[in-house]
């Protein structure tokens, strides 16, 4: 089933916090860099020459990991990636983390469904549980909305199938 097609549906309120400060409106970059817990993402956004595309029109939907998630990877990961020579790996595993289109929490409460990120591979999504699961991350904080998106912090980083 596509992803359009379970946009319709149920809703759920949850709070736009970020940091314990509601958020202002801004494109996803500015967001993630104003909440101070995407450090390494705003770099390997940075690093992979992607900030113009992820403050463009969107709208996105961006699984964003946070500093402590990217601190899970094995030591030297994170270095070896943002090497100019593995841009091409950086990229990817970037777009893997974002599907094009807002989706928010609501859209997908009760749901388990598989989305093709901007990477091209499809990521799975489960929100059937007690928490909502995206591949094997866990999101801990839901619909930071963004003028081009929405952003849905998660706990790990996930990697597309190479």
């Amino acid at each position: 089933m596509k992803m359009a097609q379970l946009l319709k549906g149920s809703t759920i309120a949850l709070p736009l916090v970020l940091g314990g400060v509601a958020a202002q409106a801004a494109d996803i970059v500015e967001t993630a860099a104003d909440a101070g817990s995407f450090t390494t993402l705003v770099t390997a956004v940075q690093a992979a020459d992607l900030v113009d595309v992820l403050k463009g029109e969107g709208p996105f939907t961006v699984f964003a990991p946070t500093d402590e998630a990217f601190a899970k990877l094995p030591a030297g990961t994170v270095e070896n990636l943002l090497k100019p020579e593995n841009k091409d790996q950086l990229v990817a595993l970037l777009t893997y983390h974002v599907v094009p289109g807002k989706t928010m929490s609501g859209d997908l409460a009760g749901k388990a469904v598989e989305a093709t990120t901007v990477e091209g591979s499809p990521v799975e999504i489960d929100a059937t549980g007690s928490g909502v699961m995206v591949d094997d991350a866990r999101v801990i904080q839901a619909d930071i909305e963004a003028d081009n998106g929405v952003i849905h912090v998660i706990d790990a980083v996930i990697m597309p199938q190479m």
